[in-house]
């Protein structure tokens, strides 16, 4: 039986606390514990506490150690939104909206969604696996131990399940990933002027054979005037939960076209964006089981100046999560500690509450609360070591990546190299 001890940690984050996502105050508790470490055995956490009761443990002996001394240790971000698998990165989209084109004019110009189209069409497996697995390596360096992908860029038979396939040979490898279908991301060039035939194709042919490979567990609808509305994408969503997948909404993310109603009316896992919910929107959220999950950084890439309501919908009591939304068009970030920083500086979450927002909420929202998103008992040992002394450090220092080692089911998958000087003179 393999042991490790984390030990001597200046801050144990554990996010320990009651069932379910955290809500009101709930979400400034982080579960800390100053002086801590965590004994780790078999992959998955044993117990942890105040260094010195968990020392004198007789298990914490044998045990590996890994100094944590002065450190923050806390539990590996779930990143709950990425399109993982896409093409090239859209470097003219981002001229053009410097140049001062907004999004709907970047997409009648060329660019957008359907400009990641024929590149995911004709790109081989081989090549999607090496993008994505670059993409994953980075993400796990910034923190990330668990990730959800969708597909949405093939928008046809080949090449969304060629995306599916390829998320499915990178789970576990290290990073857990949660596969989503979004078929419904736009409407393919074939089917253009004919959304309402192009739903009904996903929902007679792609959602059952997605369903019987067991290819994805949750099904996403992109709900917005460029995209769906809110009567195709109910359509799409009741045909995908008839067929037992959870579901997702993109929800007024340019627009308020009622897809945040529609998420919270179908039970959705998760209603996501949401710059454009209005109160009605919130009071709705808040007193449901979906999790509002914002994107503050595809607002900054987009040069917007309207970010998701975060502290009304904190204040009212809905379940928030962030992620990165990591995608080649309007959120190239793969830095959840960046993402941290944005929730923090632009959308006035607290740090605490940004990190629940990260961790144990983010879990709930890909259905995997009960071995990620908190450092308790029983649950996956995936941990992350940050080389600050105040976990209020990560999302103070922006763009800077303030990660020491991370360890992904009691295994550590990353370390980073310490630089020591020597006077060369």
């Amino acid at each position: 039986m393999k042991k490790i001890l984390v030990r001597g940690a200046r801050q144990l984050i554990t996010l320990r606390g009651p069932w379910g996502p955290r809500r009101g105050m709930d979400a400034r508790e982080l579960g800390l514990i100053q002086d801590g470490s965590i004994l780790v055995s078999d992959g998955v956490v044993a117990c942890a506490g105040p260094t010195r009761r968990i020392e004198n443990l007789a298990e914490a002996r044998s045990a590996l150690q890994i100094d944590a001394t002065g450190r923050v240790v806390l539990p590996g971000f779930v990143d709950c939104h990425t399109h993982l698998v896409g093409g090239a990165s859209r470097l003219a989209d981002y001229e053009t909206r410097i140049a001062g084109a907004d999004y709907r004019q970047v997409c009648e110009a060329g660019g957008g969604i359907l400009s990641s189209v024929h590149p995911v069409r004709e790109l081989s497996s081989k090549h999607l696996e090496k993008r994505a697995r670059h993409a994953v390596g980075t993400m796990l360096r910034h923190g990330t131990t668990t990730i959800e992908a969708k597909s949405g860029y093939g928008l046809d038979e080949t090449g969304e399940l060629k995306s599916l396939r390829v998320a499915a040979t990178l789970d576990a490898r290290p990073l857990d990933i949660v596969s989503t279908y979004l078929g419904a991301h736009a409407v393919p060039p074939e089917y253009a002027g004919r959304p309402d035939d192009y739903i009904e194709w996903m929902r007679a042919h792609m959602l059952p054979l997605i369903r019987r490979r067991r290819l994805a567990r949750f099904v996403d609808v992109a709900c917005d005037r460029a995209a769906f509305n809110a009567r195709q994408a109910r359509r799409y969503l009741e045909a995908a939960k008839v067929l037992g997948f959870g579901l997702r909404v993109h929800a007024e993310q340019f627009s308020n076209c009622g897809g945040a109603r529609l998420a919270v009316e179908l039970g959705a896992a998760s209603a996501d964006h949401l710059v454009f919910a209005d109160t009605a929107d919130i009071d709705l959220l808040a007193q449901s089981g979906t999790i509002a999950t914002l994107i503050p950084g595809a607002v900054l890439h987009l040069g917007l100046d309207r970010y998701p309501p975060a502290r009304a919908l904190l204040d009212r009591g809905a379940a928030v999560a962030l992620a990165t939304g990591f995608n080649p068009g309007t959120s190239p970030t793969l830095s959840m500690p960046m993402v941290l920083s944005l929730a923090c500086a632009h959308m006035r979450m607290t740090p605490a509450e940004a990190l629940t927002a990260a961790t144990i909420n983010a879990a709930h929202a890909v259905g995997l609360e009960d071995r990620a998103g908190s450092l308790e008992p029983g649950k996956q040992a995936d941990l992350v070591i940050y080389d600050v002394p105040d976990y209020r450090e990560i999302p103070y220092h922006f763009g800077v990546n303030l990660v020491h080692t991370v360890v992904k089911r009691g295994e550590i998958v990353y370390q980073r190299a310490d630089i020591k000087w020597t006077d060369q003179s």
